[in-house]
């Protein structure tokens, strides 16, 4: 197969699972092109941060056509994330410039970290929805949004992971925001934030838009097919294996990191991600009829 043709699939595939969730293009995407396609970490990471943005402006721009945005909230995470998503991509460079390759094995075990963390993340939202409230903003509620949007932002500056899965939690945790509302005001809130991140890979040479174009040309029908088809997929089963990916990519990195793991640990640690992703969605579904499936 063709470098060109597997970029592609890769951005179908990545395209169909946003698509369908919602969710976990970046969290995918990086370890795909690290782990598979050899793309040094810092690269992959510029790249994926480009493609994103693109993608998620398009998003962005539907939903707030469809009045589902917050725009206050949104600008208020932003005043916190841009900037530290800017620095997150600067310090990225200066270290790579600093020591060279030495970086791509810490940066590939901070991104694998960042991904578990994103799986858990998705996870826990998945299988325990917090109850729905009225909505309600917290007190202090820029305070809140600042500081959420600078952990948020540095993280995804660096990683080009967990701005989707870990912000929609939070929206609900601690913005309360209505249900309808989180996926737009998530989605508009990470274009603003992708859209900078990018701009200070593109500046500092760190995006290679080829393979962008690439992905690109995979993931748009991807996302419109995912869109289309999601209606008919069980989404919390969908989203529950999709947490399972994202614990597997996390262990797949951790391997190209230099964990000392031969291959049948790697297989042994899919196969336990697996059947615990099935065994909790088996006892919610038990013990929580009321969840939608």
């Amino acid at each position: 197969m063709s470098h060109e043709l597997m970029m592609i699939l890769f951005g179908l595939g990545v395209g169909l699972l946003v698509g369908a969730t919602g969710v976990g293009g970046g969290s995918i995407m990086t370890p795909l092109l690290v782990v598979v396609a050899g793309v040094p970490p810092v690269s992959a990471i510029g790249t994926d941060l480009f493609y994103a943005a693109v993608t998620k402006t398009v998003g962005g721009g539907s939903h707030f056509r469809k009045k589902t945005v917050d725009l206050r909230l949104s600008l208020q995470l932003a005043v916190g994330s841009v900037p530290a998503a800017l620095g997150a991509v600067f310090l990225l460079t200066y270290l790579e410039g600093r020591i060279g390759f030495a970086i791509d094995t810490p940066l590939i075990v901070v991104v694998a970290i960042a991904i578990a963390i994103c799986g858990v993340a998705m996870l826990w939202q998945t299988l325990f929805p917090p109850p729905l409230r009225p909505e309600r903003a917290p007190k202090h509620q820029w305070i809140a949004a600042i500081v959420s949007g600078a952990l948020v932002g540095f993280v995804l500056g660096l990683t080009s992971a967990g701005s989707g899965a870990v912000l929609a939690l939070l929206l609900i945790a601690v913005f309360q925001l209505a249900p309808h509302r989180v996926v737009g005001t998530d989605v508009f809130h990470a274009a603003l934030l992708l859209w900078a991140a990018s701009i200070g890979n593109i500046i500092l040479g760190n995006v290679d838009f080829a393979l962008a174009g690439l992905l690109l040309v995979g993931s748009v029908p991807g996302v419109l097919i995912g869109t289309r088809v999601s209606v008919r997929l069980p989404a919390l089963a969908l989203r529950c294996a999709l947490a399972g990916v994202l614990l597997a990519a996390a262990g797949s990195l951790a391997v190209k990191a230099g964990l000392p793991l031969p291959p049948a640990g790697l297989v042994i640690w899919f196969a336990i991600v697996a059947l615990g992703v099935v065994l909790m969605y088996r006892r919610v579904r038990e013990s929580h009829p009321e969840l939608p499936a």
